[in-house]
């Protein structure tokens, strides 16, 4: 039986599913190259794995085919158009991001955004959470990050499996990326067969984020 469970919700967003249940969400940010993006989702095909993705408005129109893709079998959130830290943005240009992603993002993939969002760089504040909420997005986080994104000098790709074993908890949400690093390495991609292989061991079962609602 589990007692303690991390919380859902943190300051009004989601940092885990709302549940007991052993089950996993994959979320994948496109927010930068889509380097890994096929290792990714020919990973999830294989395996039969349902996941998430939150892209950006560049991302989409960069990688055209890869969006369609993508919105063929998978729900995808916004992750604005430019991955800029909206902190430093006035609040028109912030909305902005926003409410200009949704429409490239559908145009794209044929799917609506809502109510999927996050961050770029997880850089937010009291204002900027509010403002998402207004126009119908839930934010959600992760519980945890492989880091696949600070590249080979800084993780691996065992680290990266490591990261999402350590934080196995039900409802964990995964935060992967379809980019490479710096260093032109796709982590993520290579790590991705182990990890979908070691959670099913420890017998939790990847489900998307279906069920997530806005604050009303």
């Amino acid at each position: 039986m589990i007692f303690a469970l991390p919380p859902a919700i943190v300051a009004g967003e989601l940092v885990r599913l709302q549940t007991r249940q052993h089950v996993v969400a994959l979320t994948f940010d496109g927010g930068g190259n889509g380097d890994g993006a096929r290792g990714v989702l020919t990973a999830l095909r294989r395996a039969n794995v349902p996941a998430t993705f939150f892209l950006t408005g560049h991302f989409v129109q960069t990688y055209p085919r890869l969006a369609r893709a993508i919105g063929r079998r998978y729900p995808v959130g916004n992750h604005t158009v430019d991955h800029l830290d909206m902190l430093r943005l006035s609040p028109a240009a912030a909305a902005r991001e926003v409410t200009r992603a949704a429409v490239l993002i559908q145009r794209a993939t044929g799917r609506d955004t809502h109510p999927y969002f996050r961050f770029p760089y997880g850089s937010r504040n009291t204002r900027t959470l509010r403002m998402v909420n207004d126009l119908g997005y839930a934010s959600v986080r992760w519980t945890a990050d492989t880091l696949g994104w600070m590249g080979l000098a800084q993780q691996s790709v065992g680290g990266a499996v490591h990261r999402v074993l350590q934080n196995l908890v039900p409802g964990e949400i995964v935060l992967m990326h379809l980019g490479s690093s710096r260093d032109h390495s796709t982590i993520d991609s290579h790590a991705l067969p182990a990890v979908i292989r070691l959670v099913r061991a420890r017998g939790y079962r990847f489900v998307t984020l279906e069920g997530v609602r806005a604050p009303r």
